[in-house]
């Protein structure tokens, strides 16, 4: 039954893709080495002050990453430990970061781009790649993302316990603009 809801979300991907008007961060789209897909927005949400001091506000420009889920899935289908499949999403989000960071430095808006976030429940390791973490506050989208944690959880291995929600909390996680140039590019 996973093979074919794989298979069909690997048909719907591209569709998806469009619709969120997302954005791959290399040229040629089959290219597998950059694991993100971004999209250039207007936060949406509570100031926060990075690390660095950058301070980012409401309809400040950030480019939102997104994983590529479905290659994920399809990539780590012979890994069946969970330690072993966020090793593999650590490395897979530390290679692509570099590109990531050219790409923004490359970008026709980097003037006025504050940085970039993300929403995942995996934010535990995240501090190592240079992020910061801080708990989604808004009921309603948290729902959602444990929903869309749950079913990519089950994608991956098997739906996750009571203890892994609890552990595996959705977070936002950000870096400055700054912060990206100097560890990344």
């Amino acid at each position: 039954m996973k093979h074919y809801i794989v298979y069909i979300w690997s048909l719907l991907d591209p569709f998806y893709f469009r619709l969120a008007r997302l954005s791959y961060i290399h040229k040629n789209k089959n290219d597998l080495k950059n694991i993100f897909r971004v999209k250039l927005i207007s936060y949406k949400g509570k100031p926060f002050i990075c690390r660095d001091g950058t301070k980012v506000e409401e309809n400040d420009k950030v480019l939102k990453i997104h994983l590529h889920n479905i290659r994920l899935i399809r990539e780590m289908k012979h890994i069946k430990n969970d330690i072993n499949q966020a090793r593999y999403i650590f490395k897979a989000v530390h290679e692509s970061l570099p590109e990531l960071a050219t790409y923004v430095y490359n970008h026709y808006d980097v003037a006025h781009i504050k940085g970039i976030i993300g929403v995942t429940a995996l934010s535990r390791g995240s501090f190592r790649l240079g992020f910061e973490a801080v708990p989604i506050s808004n009921l309603f989208y948290k729902g959602l993302k444990y929903t869309s944690f749950i079913m990519i959880r089950s994608m991956y291995r098997k739906p996750p316990s009571l203890a892994d929600l609890r552990t595996h909390q959705p977070s936002y996680i950000y870096m400055s603009k700054e912060q990206l140039m100097d560890k990344y590019h």
